[in-house]
């Protein structure tokens, strides 16, 4: 078990410094995290990704209604329409673009997509890297904040250097990146730490150096 634990600190020791390599080979600039882009958590429409599980419903028509999960390449398959991309797309968008297909069998069908179990579109997926207890990738939601995202991960690991934590956003083709107090928000319950993310936020999360 202590073998495993520490083969799992170092795979993720190593992301976090082979990303944070990456980075400093790009554009950045470094900024207070009050300052970084909104991005577009201001207006977010949640974009469908593969493995998310849609609720499609035809009016009047029930034998066409299903529920389908998105396939690895992004696409589904519904009664009449085979290998549809609904990937990259909104609920209202995909809907739409069923009943354009289903149009050439149906008279005026009338379709409503609902999303459950998301994933949502790599790029807008919240990545967190580094000396997290559960290091992973988790899906965006309206009013995400850095506490929700810390919650997800089971918080900080005993190596953690918390405060000298940094999120990473892109906007506009730079990325800008900003320190973040994440020691000060979970183990001082220093609120005033807490700030919002974006859709496609990177958290790296370093190791203290005894």
């Amino acid at each position: 078990m202590v073998k495993h634990r520490g083969i799992s600190r170092l795979w993720g020791m190593g992301i976090a410094v082979l990303l944070a390599l990456s980075l400093a080979g790009c554009e950045t600039s470094d900024i207070k995290v009050e300052d970084l882009p909104k991005g577009e958590a201001s207006a977010y429409d949640y974009i469908i990704g593969p493995g998310d599980g849609l609720s499609i419903f035809v009016w009047r028509n029930p034998e066409l209604s299903r529920s389908v999960t998105v396939k690895p390449d992004g696409k589904i398959s519904v009664p009449l329409v085979e290998d549809l991309v609904a990937s990259g797309q909104t609920s209202t968008q995909l809907a739409r673009k069923i009943e354009g297909e289903l149009s050439k069998y149906v008279k005026t069908p009338l379709v409503t997509v609902m999303v459950s179990g998301f994933q949502g579109t790599y790029d807008k997926q919240i990545r967190v890297v580094g000396e997290a207890a559960q290091p992973r990738s988790l899906p965006f939601r309206e009013h995400m904040t850095v506490l929700d995202v810390m919650i997800a991960v089971g918080g900080l690991t005993e190596f953690a250097a918390g405060n000298k934590a940094r999120i990473v956003r892109t906007a506009g083709g730079q990325q800008h990146q900003a320190k973040v107090r994440l020691e000060d928000l979970l183990k001082d319950g220093d609120i005033s730490a807490n700030v919002p993310v974006a859709p496609g936020d990177i958290i790296i999360i370093p190791e203290a150096w005894f």
